[in-house]
């Protein structure tokens, strides 16, 4: 084998290897290089003490007066944006607060920000949004006649599911959103939203296709709620699609019935 033919076989080799950049322009002698000095190492600083349930409890105490004190949506989104309280907001691009006709019949709540919603600072808006669009205009709704949100508005590092205690810090700003836009009927997507608002332990498969009636502060009457499966899980297991028509088609005659 010549020195080209060698040449190609390495680099062949090194392809297959995974190695695809040089780290370096110029051939080095490892042997023949001085060896280095071994470099001090500073004592890395104690890791922070996990946060007590009692503190968690009080954060959360603190956001139900936060929200409370909110009049209207626009002063309730600047209140989440310049809320600090949650350790979600440092590892997130954005705040994701919720949007579309604040004055709608029909309000949906989702989990989280995925990454798309994050890095747009907006609701549904990746493919799980996509296909949520889709799901109301099956019903004749367009998107921007409904409120969406979620429990949370910050997406949680690694799109991991949420703590009980970052539910429980931010649950209370999504509560002041449905008492202040006051829909006749709410969708709750996934089993987290489902389970955090209507306080159960089922899972969403449980939960989903049957009435429940959500008692919200400062709104007169309860409302109507539907849980149902977040168009996330849809995409993945598509044979669930049927059960949501169903759920979507109970909403639509919710919807149409007056006084229903």
């Amino acid at each position: 084998m010549n020195r080209k033919e060698y040449m190609c076989a390495l680099l062949k080799w090194y392809v297959a290897a995974g190695i695809s950049e040089a780290t370096d322009t110029e051939p080095r002698d490892r042997f023949q290089a001085t060896p280095l000095r071994k470099a001090v190492v500073a004592s890395a600083p104690a890791a922070k003490p996990l946060e007590s349930p009692a503190t968690a409890r009080e954060k959360s105490r603190d956001t139900v007066e936060i929200a409370a004190a909110c009049t209207t949506l626009a002063e309730l989104r600047a209140t989440i944006h310049a809320f600090d309280g949650c350790a979600l907001k440092r590892t997130a691009t954005n705040t994701v607060v919720g949007n579309g006709d604040e004055d709608a019949a029909l309000m949906v709540i989702g989990e989280a920000p995925g990454a798309e919603e994050d890095r747009q600072g907006l609701p549904f808006v990746g493919p799980a949004g996509q296909l949520l669009n889709r799901m109301l205009a099956s019903i004749n709704l367009k998107r921007q006649t409904v409120y969406v949100s979620n429990i949370l508005p910050w997406r949680p590092p690694g799109n991991r599911s949420p703590t009980a205690e970052e539910i429980a810090l931010c649950q209370p700003f999504i509560e002041r959103q449905i008492a202040l836009v006051g829909p006749r009927v709410l969708i709750l997507v996934g089993g987290i939203s489902a389970k955090s608002l209507l306080n159960e332990k089922q899972g969403i498969t449980r939960l989903r296709g049957t009435w429940r009636e959500l008692t919200v502060a400062n709104l007169a009457d309860p409302v109507a709620t539907m849980a149902t499966f977040h168009p996330a899980y849809l995409l993945r297991q598509p044979a669930a699609k049927r059960e949501a028509w169903r759920d979507l088609l109970a909403v639509q005659k919710k919807l149409q019935t007056p006084n229903a």
